[in-house]
């Protein structure tokens, strides 16, 4: 199983009518994306992230198949404008010690084919974590 987080602290400007489609967005990802076998989307507990979330799939394949998702990137195109630092990360119970360099070449292939993507997240104050283009 691979656990992918992020954490994300919003700009202050954010109203919640801008924020409720990006929380309905991330709960399409986990209800109609197929390979999520379980998500958790919410408010971020006793750090500087004002939400979160987590997505479970159940191998590397699901994992690119889930980062390609349109679901996901409607998610990035209206999320990551109103961002202004996130983290993600990954968790995993995989034995292969090759998966975080698979996950990787999963990032860079998703932000190199996706040149507005990419800029979108240099848009970012700060972006850490597993996810982040190099």
């Amino acid at each position: 199983m691979i656990f992918h987080s992020i954490r994300f602290q919003l700009k202050e400007s954010v109203t919640p009518e801008q924020l409720d489609p990006v929380l309905k967005q991330l709960h399409k990802m986990g209800t109609e994306i197929p390979v999520i076998q379980t998500y958790c989307v919410g408010r971020d507990i006793g750090g500087d992230f004002d939400y979160g979330a987590t997505f479970v799939v159940k191998n590397i394949d699901d994992y690119k198949t889930y980062m390609h998702s349109p679901i996901h990137r409607k998610v990035d195109e209206i999320g990551l404008p109103l961002v202004v630092d996130m983290v993600s990360f990954d968790v995993t119970d995989e034995e292969d010690p090759t998966i975080p360099d698979q996950i990787k070449a999963i990032h860079k292939e998703r932000f190199e084919s996706d040149p507005a993507l990419a800029k979108l997240v240099q848009g970012l104050k700060s972006y850490s974590g597993s996810s982040r283009p190099e």
